[in-house]
């Protein structure tokens, strides 16, 4: 072994290691590779860059648009229009169809786009014909999978592996080549889950319909969440907007309607202002809301110096300063959360100079953010020892009063006997939860109790130490006023009149807000709906929904006014399962955009034009005729694909420059090579196979690719048929859902758990083995 043989292992070895475990994105893992082996000398740095002007790197990007410009051009509508009326109310007949279209769309856009696309249509088609989603979603995914592989240009794979063909001398594949192995693997995992496969997913959702709210209200537990308050004469809320109320902040409640004088305002402003008389429509959970307003037994006590001062003598204040590399960082600042998990209040939070001490829950962690916490020595030693923070360091009491300001928010509160708090655990009675309040500490009998747990029992005659305002005692006394109607009936015509309407959505595959929370997906600000509940692993969640972290497969129920609903057919974070038109969808361009997809594969299939430069005049002519704009152009392109496929290719380079790709052929057929050529290639597809479960299947095939033309160097054999098997491998994605974002994407609509993949997936990954090596003998002989 060479040095630079060495040096190329290592940077892959790091390189698989960061992919498998995530501990930085993938497309900054390419660039990092890219770096490493121009800075190593491995590659010039002419070859270090060359993969952004790669034709498999153009190709893909000009398909993104071509795929884009199709789905707004209609096709979709057309598509859904066309298998509705073939579909019927028949189980297996309904699978075949989507698998076939999915499939065939597949093989000429991108199959996430396709995913998503017919994503809506298969639930539309399931809930009309009685078909469980559960038994058609996961089928719609696998034939998009399928398709890909029957054209060049059905999946990145399929591109690359000819790419390095004719870097390598060889002659690439040509546009359908991939079909004599591709199709019959298409049709045949068809038949494979239409007669078996489907039989092995479950069944259900079977009584869920969109053509009526009731139904969708029912099954994310709604009706149940919601209540009616009305605003007595002279109130304290009176005058005061819904924002001020704290009914949505504090009470974490959310306001679906407004009724005064007999006319009914849906989803009001936050600015509206209440008058006696009006009454609220309000989702949450009304036992918290109870809890909550019983706080307004709760006395002031004026003048508590004493405890102010044993406070400071027995409390130790310290600033904690966020790592550049912390969890923390994008997540808003949850008061209970935090001090649950490190056992410490947030009192403050300093950022460039600037000091915040109000609403703090609203804010997101950013790096070197300042945080003034009170805590206890143990969780003192463990914040130091801590890998989210980088600094902790302990204030001054002369910073706490100039700096941060701390005393002037301090006041005590005195629990009389009576009052419905006594009994209740820190946890349980929402401390800290509503507005800015945290309990610092407890005087009881005559001891200080500092930092209280999260467990600790509040007692009768408890003096509770809070930082906050005062005046939000005032909001609460507002609280308690408001009369709970008993019948809420009269009000939900709101719904049944459409003032309101429903919907269903999932986060896109390529959605940015992952690990956000829902309150960073604006969709009041930017659309003037809400979130009403999430439904994950099967189960509603329905209040709290604004501090929740977005998960891959959620799907969220969103009300609003259906002018205002439509507007998300456009959002780029969402796929809307039951979309709302308030005007019929322009379908005008549809024809033109399937002319000029079919225009880019005829001009590559008759030879005048190699597939990048096609691609690339297809998708400009797509934006010159206005099937889509320049920005929705840009938008459309998956920008982490580009990069890693770019910031790997030179590593392939470097692989076979460095004798590394010969290093490694030599040691595959070192184990099996003595049992002849094809044992060989299915090593090869195993290895590719298993190599998918953690690696990109992109990055995969460039390192795949050099190893396979290795091999068939030494065996003296035609690349074909290895680089045609390390294809299939890697787009043969099915035994999990995070192996592909077209699985994911189906996760949550259709109430899927892990092991339903793996349940059809195992035999179908095993079935297009079996039917490649059959096939690739025939028709990619090895001479």
């Amino acid at each position: 072994m060479t040095i630079e043989i060495g040096l190329t292992l290592g940077i892959l070895l790091i390189a698989l290691v960061l992919f498998i475990t995530e501990w930085i994105r993938m497309d900054l893992v390419a660039l990092m590779v890219l770096s490493a082996i121009a800075v190593a000398g491995l590659v010039t740095p002419a070859e270090a860059v060359s993969g952004f002007s790669n034709p498999a790197v153009i190709t893909v990007w000009a398909m993104f648009i071509l795929s884009e410009g199709l789905t707004r051009a209609g096709i979709a509508d057309h598509i859904g229009r066309s298998v509705l009326r073939t579909a019927g109310r028949s189980e297996g007949r309904t699978i075949v169809i989507f698998m076939i279209v999915g499939g065939l769309l597949s093989a000429f856009m991108n199959n996430i786009g396709v995913a998503a696309l017919m994503l809506p249509v298969a639930i539309e088609v399931a809930h009309r014909s009685g078909v469980a989603p559960s038994r058609l979603l996961m089928p719609l995914a696998f034939g998009t999978l399928l398709g890909g592989l029957t054209t060049l240009i059905g999946t990145p794979p399929n591109l690359l592996a000819s790419i390095a063909l004719r870097d390598a001398g060889f002659s690439g594949f040509r546009f359908f080549d991939f079909s004599f192995v591709g199709l019959p693997i298409l049709l045949g995992g068809t038949a494979f889950i239409v007669l078996f496969g489907r039989h092995l997913l479950p069944r259900t959702d079977t009584t869920r319909s969109h053509e009526g709210q009731p139904d969708l209200r029912t099954q994310y537990g709604l009706q149940e969440r919601i209540f009616a308050l009305r605003i007595p004469p002279n109130a304290l809320l009176a005058g005061k907007t819904l924002d001020e109320s704290g009914l949505a902040s504090a009470a974490g409640l959310m306001i679906i309607a407004l009724t005064r004088g007999g006319q009914t305002e849906a989803l009001p402003d936050r600015q509206t202002v209440l008058r006696p008389g009006d009454v609220l429509l309000a989702q949450g959970r009304l036992e918290r809301f109870d809890l909550l307003r019983q706080w307004n037994t709760l006395v002031i006590e004026r003048e508590a110096p004493v405890l102010h001062g044993m406070l400071w003598k027995k409390t130790t204040f310290n600033e904690l300063v966020i790592a550049e590399n912390s969890a923390l960082i994008g997540e808003p600042l949850h008061h209970r959360n935090f001090r649950e998990r490190y056992a410490a209040n947030v009192l403050a939070v300093r950022r460039d100079g600037t000091v915040r001490r109000t609403r703090l829950g609203e804010m997101v962690i950013a790096a070197g953010d300042r945080l003034l916490v009170q805590c206890a020595n143990e969780a003192l030693e463990a914040l130091r020892r801590s890998p989210e923070f980088s600094g902790v360091a302990k204030v001054s009491e002369a910073d706490l009063r100039e700096t941060y300001r701390l005393k002037e928010r301090l006041f005590v509160l005195r629990v009389p006997q009576e009052s419905a708090l006594a009994g209740t655990t820190v946890s349980e009675n929402r401390l800290g939860d509503a507005f800015d309040f945290r309990l610092l500490g407890i005087f009881r009998a005559g001891e200080l109790i500092e930092s209280p747990p999260s467990e600790e029992i509040v007692q009768p005659a408890d003096l509770l130490l809070i930082q906050g305002r005062e005046e939000d005692l005032d909001v609460l006394r507002g609280l308690q006023e408001l009369e709970t109607l008993t019948d809420v009936a009269p009000y939900l015509g709101v719904f049944e009149q459409g003032q309101l309407d429903l919907i269903e959505a999932t986060l896109h595959p390529r959605t940015e807000l992952v690990g956000r929370s829902v309150a960073d997906l604006k969709l009041n600000e930017r659309h003037q709906v809400e979130v009403a509940a999430i439904l994950r692993d099967g189960k509603p969640h329905r209040s709290g929904l604004g501090a929740m972290t977005l998960q891959r497969g959620d799907a969220l129920l969103i009300v609003g006014p259906r002018r205002k609903l439509a507007e998300l057919n456009q959002d780029q974070n969402l796929i809307v399962l039951n979309p709302v038109h308030v005007q019929p969808i322009d379908t005008r361009k549809a024809p033109l955009a399937g002319a000029l997809m079919f225009l880019v594969v005829g001009s590559v299939l008759a030879g005048f034009l190699p597939i990048a430069i096609a691609a690339v005049a297809g998708a400009t002519l797509m934006v010159l005729t206005r099937c889509l704009s320049m920005e929705q152009a840009y938008r459309s392109i998956d920008w982490r694909s580009i990069f890693l496929i770019a910031g790997m290719l030179p590593l392939g380079i470097a692989m076979q420059q460095t004798g590394t790709a010969d290093y490694l052929a030599d040691g595959i057929l070192a184990l099996i090579g003595p049992y002849g050529p094809w044992p060989v290639i299915a090593g090869l597809y195993a290895v590719t196979m298993l190599g998918k479960l953690v690696v990109p299947s992109a990055a995969l095939v460039l390192l795949m690719a050099p190893i396979a033309l290795a091999a068939s160097a030494d065996l003296g054999i035609l690349p074909q048929a290895p680089m045609m098997a390390v294809a299939i491998a890697a787009s043969a994605s099915f035994a999990s859902p995070v192996s592909h974002p077209a699985n994911v994407l189906v996760m949550g609509p259709g109430g899927y758990r892990f092991v339903d993949y793996l349940k059809l997936g195992a035999p179908l990954t095993l079935l297009v083995f079996l039917l490649t090596a059959i096939l690739l003998p025939v028709f990619w002989p090895l001479q």
